[in-house]
């Protein structure tokens, strides 16, 4: 099987997945958001937009959104007043934790069509890549 096709049906397939799952009261880029604060904890907008390759602008638009909404707080920083730390409120959880539940299909699924020595390296072979994407947009 051709590797750049296969990476590219599971991109559409995941895309495909993702919207039968999407909240509709926020955007992907604000999911995302919301999944990074809750795995890494406060964050500043510069940290945001360089993790999600995304430009400084349309983080800024998508926090003022979810600020609107109640789902992120922000705090000034110490050390730089310009830049505001930016946190998941229980708000934000609780509409992630529903979303997550959705996701559930899609481990469901995984799990009853890979063996589980697939799993462990389906599992590795994800990581490795996601973390290699993740690290070439830091550079």
């Amino acid at each position: 099987m051709d590797l750049k096709a296969a990476l590219i049906n599971l991109q559409c397939e995941m895309v495909a997945e993702r919207n039968l799952v999407n909240p509709k009261a926020i955007s992907w880029l604000q999911y995302d958001i919301l999944y990074q604060l809750k795995k890494e904890g406060e964050i500043l907008p510069s940290h945001l937009s360089v993790t999600l390759g995304v430009s400084r602008t349309k983080i800024s638009k998508a926090l003022k959104g979810l600020k609107v909404k109640g789902y992120i707080q922000q705090s000034p920083n110490k050390f730089d007043g310009r830049e505001l730390y930016t946190s998941i409120t229980e708000q934000g959880r609780t509409l992630l934790d529903n979303i997550s539940f959705k996701h559930a299909v899609l481990y469901q699924t995984a799990l009853r069509v890979f063996t589980k020595e697939e799993q462990e390296t389906f599992a590795y072979l994800s990581n490795k890549l996601s973390n290699q994407l993740r690290e070439s947009r830091r550079e």
